[in-house]
């Protein structure tokens, strides 16, 4: 059984599906939620954080700080495909390198996720951005964009409205490695699926919410599975969640690599297994770049365009998007909806 540690870390449709619920919402991804979720509950593991060691990215610059945001805080589109490749190759750097302070890990990240919903949504300028990009940049960069326009294509209607969601702090990046691999070692799905489907169903758990067909939870189990295989667990804590996540993968043969087989019985959506399967294949290619996913926004795709839901953002009823983007107009990211 296969066990990476992560270098350096201390550590939508109407589909009827069998673990988790999603409409039309877009936090890559996500369950719309109609009803507020329960507190999560208080962790309950005690697992130690993975040995750490030490590596450097590739610099393709000296200077791997991220582009100035906008006086709101967001990333700007970039104006031409030479701006996005710099900008992009910054902020690869930047997620790479563990020297990396926080602060600018966040601006990174964030830069680095609207970058590629601005690229996946470009085609004329994806074949020149991915090869000019540093070689170790490309296949992350292809990946990104093709899982980004997975799960898009599931999203056969946007909203006018906003859904009733909590915007939640998830725990930190290496708490949620430990769960990840823990549950890799005791059910033998790799973690990096389990991240990435964390990634793609709540944002890591920055989304507190049930979804409008019934999912609950970091890891959106519908709740007759979550019976069958929450293991008497609390569906809104996190290591519960992914262990039984885990749990519900290995049963339909995740844990012998049948990977495809256990997330189309995860959401019946064959874009969704390819979605999922290229963000892992991001992790599993370099391990630190789970630090960028991590700290991915939620970005709710309406039809005003992107809009960014930032931590605190709370609501118990669906919003007008227009009324909330009077209220805060720096969250608008644009009105690309393609």
């Amino acid at each position: 059984m296969r066990r990476r540690r992560l270098l350096g870390l201390a550590a939508a449709t109407s589909l009827i599906l069998a673990a988790c619920g999603s409409d039309t919402s877009d936090v890559e991804r996500s369950s719309d939620a109609t009803t507020e979720a329960a507190e999560p509950a208080p962790s309950t593991t005690t697992t130690a954080p993975p040995a750490t060691t030490t590596t450097a990215a590739p610099e393709p610059t000296a200077d791997t700080t991220p582009a100035a945001a906008a006086p709101d805080g967001t990333p700007a589109p970039a104006a031409t495909p030479a701006e996005l490749t710099e900008r992009l190759a910054r902020a690869e750097a930047a997620i790479r390198d563990l020297a990396t302070p926080t602060d600018v890990l966040d601006r990174a990240a964030f830069e680095q996720q609207l970058l590629y919903r601005q690229l996946a949504r470009t085609p004329d300028w994806e074949a020149e951005v991915t090869a000019a990009l540093p070689e170790p940049y490309r296949a992350a960069a292809a990946a990104n964009v093709a899982a980004r326009r997975e799960f898009r294509s599931m999203h056969r209607t946007l909203s006018d409205a906003l859904p009733a969601w909590r915007i939640v702090e998830p725990p930190p990046a290496e708490e949620l490695l430990a769960y990840y691999q823990e549950a890799e070692a005791t059910f033998g799905v790799p973690w990096e699926i389990l991240a990435a489907v964390n990634l793609v169903e709540t944002g890591m758990g920055r989304i507190r919410g049930v979804s409008v067909a019934g999912a609950q939870g970091p890891m959106q189990f519908m709740p007759a599975t979550w019976a069958a295989f929450g293991d008497g667990g609390d569906v809104n804590n996190y290591h519960d969640a992914i262990m039984g996540a885990a749990r519900y993968l290995a049963h339909n043969g995740g844990g012998r690599g049948e990977i495809d087989n256990a997330l189309w019985n995860y959401n019946h959506s064959d874009r969704y297994v390819r979605g999922v399967k290229h963000y892992a294949s991001v992790m599993a290619q370099d391990p630190n770049t789970y630090r960028g996913y991590h700290q991915w926004e939620i970005v709710y795709l309406s039809t005003m365009g992107d809009v960014w839901l930032p931590v605190g953002f709370e609501s118990y009823e669906r919003v007008p998007v227009a009324e909330h983007l009077g209220r805060n107009p720096g969250h608008h990211l644009g009105t690309e909806t393609s």
